[in-house]
């Protein structure tokens, strides 16, 4: 099994994001994925500034994916979309169908991204076809999806799912940090850079519910699949996304890291894992030994 660094989520300022980029070029990952997925309105990057950036990372011991946007709602953004796939040297993820046929159309393979929605063979299949070699599982996806597509007799691309961080649910063409702060979209003010980590929303009676981040909204907690790694590596995943944080990203990637070369599951951190499960993503479960253990 091996790690990888999912796409910033979050709206951070140029020098904070290279800051970080250039730290993270030294902890023990397989895999970066860089990229704006979000808000086309996030330009402290641009997609050149994003390309280059991939091409100075990238080396033979580390593999830069560039990921695509999970929504486009404008020509600009599919201008944008063209020169990541033209980038000529790093892979793409594809986040929805227009980078799919980008990419078929130009005969590169590519790694399907979360927001793809495989809900069935089927698709899988016809993915497959079009050149995807990879799958991110998506956010609700868990054992029994993964159980499904075996059962189906379809070979199987290399298969990668989030362990670590605030998944995303969805997207929209409304802005809701705009909304939120009674402000329209087309003049936001770029306040999510206010976020580093979302915006947390709670519930009437004050109980954490979810983490709006611009157009995305995100689980209010931190996914941690850190437990089930025997489970996981059971089931054929081959990759282990985390997914970057304004604070402590290094100590997660090392935790996860020392769990992998010791074979011993690390002691719980987040507190959501009910999609791997089956059940709520917002619940926790405990995997059956450790409750067999107490």
């Amino acid at each position: 099994m091996r790690l990888s660094l999912g796409p910033l989520q979050y709206f951070w300022p140029r020098e904070r994001v290279l800051a970080f980029y250039r730290e993270a070029a030294t902890w023990p990952l397989d895999v970066i994925y860089l990229g704006e997925t979000v808000c086309s309105k996030r330009r402290e990057l641009t997609t050149r500034d994003w390309i280059a950036l991939a091409h100075e990372l990238a080396d033979d011991s580390r593999e830069v994916v560039l990921s695509s946007m999970a929504l486009l709602e404008a020509e600009s953004e599919l201008a944008s979309l063209r020169r990541l796939v033209e980038n000529g040297r790093c892979r793409v993820e594809a986040n929805d169908l227009a980078a799919v046929q980008l990419l078929r159309e130009r005969g590169l393979r590519f790694v399907g991204g979360p927001s793809l929605n495989v809900y069935n063979h089927e698709t899988l299949r016809l993915l497959c076809e079009d050149g995807l070699d990879r799958l991110v599982l998506g956010t609700e996806h868990g054992r029994a999806l993964i159980d499904e597509f075996r059962a189906s007799g379809v070979p199987l691309p290399e298969l990668e799912i989030p362990v670590w961080g605030r998944l995303p649910l969805s997207y929209s063409a409304r802005c809701f940090t705009a909304r939120a702060l009674d402000l329209a979209k087309d003049d936001c003010g770029f306040r999510c850079i206010d976020y580093p980590d979302g915006l947390p929303l709670a519930s009437r009676d004050g109980r954490p519910f979810l983490t709006i981040n611009g157009i995305q909204v995100q689980t209010a907690g931190q996914c941690d699949l850190g437990p089930e790694l025997a489970e996981l590596r059971a089931a054929g995943i081959a990759l282990l996304r985390i997914y970057p944080q304004a604070e402590g990203t290094a100590a997660i990637v090392a935790r996860f890291r020392t769990a992998l070369q010791t074979g011993a599951a690390p002691l719980r951190l987040g507190d959501e894992n009910g999609y791997w499960h089956g059940t709520a993503g917002m619940q926790l479960v405990e995997p059956l030994q450790a409750s067999a253990e107490r």
